[in-house]
């Protein structure tokens, strides 16, 4: 059972970030019968987030008052997850919950996933509902691949269909992310037929030797152009790789000072920001505490 404990016993409003994630590497080594990819990553968080507000509410009713355009509040990640904790503890309770959205969708970073997980780990704190992380991670599942390492928030090794996680220390550099003028659609990326299904699996090791490389790139850069050109462009001064299916493309670098100079020089039209990696997630350092 996960040891760590809430810094509040009890609340009636809460804010917390939904913090951003990237694929240091990303291998697809082979596809299971029910049509989901196998997979080796190493997620890692950043401290740019998006950020939930949620106001408790008596009765049962669940309240997005910053839906998503295009949307539709019952498909919306936060929605269902509420929804799911709800069931899955029988509270009565409901929430009023708003959405201050800062990552950008279809980039990569896991902004989706990192809302629900947000929800599922700041309901159960506001509900007092009592489930372990363990358990939330489980139900998170249910959502998504991504939501799990959300849940527990720790920086991680990961394979299965990226819900095998084992916690791993990695150096914590600033990040480049540059945002190309386009949204990558996951599905399409792992139903093209271009995309490699039979990498061989390395070692965490091997990983740490500078092994990986993410086997989407290829076809999301076939696929829009912008990514390929964005990474031209950041490759100028460091080594440039995507994030899971794109489309953002990151860099590291030693300290702030280096991140911010590098993002000085990057063309102004093109979305960027510098941000530190985190191998504890800013939402766990929000709301927990070690016991």
């Amino acid at each position: 059972m996960n040891q760590l404990q809430p810094q509040a016993l009890f609340t009636s409003q809460l804010s917390l970030p939904a913090p951003a994630k990237l694929n240091l590497f990303l291998h697809v080594t082979g596809r299971r019968p029910d049509g989901y990819h196998t997979l080796q990553t190493v997620f890692q968080f950043m401290d740019r987030c998006d950020t939930l507000h949620f106001g408790l509410r008596a009765d049962s009713s669940l309240v997005l008052h910053s839906p998503l355009p295009g949307v539709a509040a019952e498909d919306n990640l936060i929605i269902r997850a509420a929804r799911l904790l709800q069931q899955a503890s029988r509270c009565k309770l409901g929430a009023d919950i708003s959405l201050d959205k800062s990552l950008p969708m279809g980039g990569g970073l896991g902004g989706g996933s990192s809302d629900a997980a947000t929800t599922l780990v700041g309901l159960n704190h506001l509900w007092q509902t009592g489930l372990t992380l363990e358990q939330l991670a489980d139900l998170g599942l249910t959502l998504g691949a991504d939501v799990p390492v959300f849940v527990l928030g720790k920086a991680a090794w990961a394979e299965g269909v990226g819900e095998e996680l084992t916690p791993v220390a990695l150096e914590e550099p600033w990040y480049v992310v540059a945002v190309p003028a386009c949204q990558v659609s996951t599905a399409q990326i792992f139903s093209d037929e271009r995309l490699t299904r039979d990498t061989q699996p390395i070692t965490l090791a091997a990983f740490r030797d500078g092994g990986g490389h993410n086997d989407c790139l290829p076809v999301a850069e076939a696929c829009y152009p912008e990514i390929r050109n964005t990474l031209i462009l950041l490759n100028n001064y460091c080594e440039a790789k995507m994030t899971g299916t794109g489309s953002c493309v990151f860099g590291a670098f030693p300290n702030e000072r280096e991140a911010d100079k590098v993002r000085a020089r990057l063309p102004a039209t093109l979305q960027t920001f510098v941000a530190r990696g985190c191998n504890v997630s800013p939402l766990h350092q929000a709301l927990f505490k070690e016991a």
